[in-house]
């Protein structure tokens, strides 16, 4: 059928295999990188909530670089540093917001590159064979003017050969549609969850002289000219939690 097939019809079912490919390659690829995105961001949770300091975590984020996660901690933190070098309260949590509004945005994007291929491969691959098979059922009927020959045997052949790129456009656009609308929904729960943890990181930072003024004051008996006695933190290390 195809070595019957015209030069329109066969120039369609190439576009259409190298649709095919190109939609599979990114599928695969995708469903890689989510899966990777989603083990390393469980991984960095966990050492964000079990960490003492920001600095350790901080000192560790190009282990869990696939996360987006690591992403949004690493703007913040960079934020956190230019405001305060890294010790104490910050002293402008909107500016801290809008970093993490920015990488979050960044992250996502990052996730969904490429992924409108998938889209456009899905919403037009059929039209693609449809017009295949026009052309082909056209050719066919022009062969039975020609011939002058109006029995089904002689425009059956053609027509067969031309519906075949229309079968090969859905064989592209339906693996296409399902696995966007898959990483699509999986996109929506990372955004998601970037936006929980960037709350969660915030509210952390705010936290700092939230238990800086709980503290009790230093002892009456530290010796004058002593640094420990004007500053709390040197007397109480848990004011110093999660401040670096």
């Amino acid at each position: 059928m195809l070595s019957n097939s015209g030069p329109v019809a066969l120039a369609v079912l190439l576009v259409l295999a190298i649709a095919s490919v190109y939609s599979w390659t990114l599928i695969f690829g995708k469903m890689s990188t989510f899966s990777k995105a989603t083990k390393q961001s469980r991984r960095f949770i966990r050492t964000f909530r079990k960490a003492t300091r920001l600095q350790e975590i901080a000192a560790n984020t190009g282990d869990y670089a696939p996360s987006p996660l690591a992403l949004v901690f690493e703007e913040v933190y960079e934020a956190y540093k230019r405001q305060t070098g890294g010790y104490g309260p910050p002293r402008n949590v909107a500016t801290l917001e809008r970093s993490a509004q920015t990488a979050s945005s960044e992250a996502v994007t990052r996730l969904e590159q490429r992924l409108t291929w998938l889209a456009t491969i899905a919403s037009t691959s059929t039209f693609v064979g449809l017009f295949g098979t026009v052309m082909g059922i056209v050719d066919a009927f022009h062969g039975l003017g020609t011939a002058g020959s109006a029995t089904l045997r002689a425009v059956a052949p053609g027509i067969s050969e031309a519906l075949i790129t229309t079968a090969a456009g859905i064989f592209v656009a339906v693996p296409a549609g399902i696995a966007y609308n898959q990483f699509a929904a999986r996109l929506r729960v990372f955004a998601s969850g970037i936006d929980d943890f960037a709350r969660e990181l915030l509210n952390s930072l705010e936290e700092i002289p939230q238990r800086g003024a709980n503290q009790p004051p230093p002892s009456q008996g530290a010796r004058a000219g002593d640094p420990r006695s004007t500053d709390p933190r040197s007397t109480d290390p848990r004011l110093m939690e999660r401040e670096v």
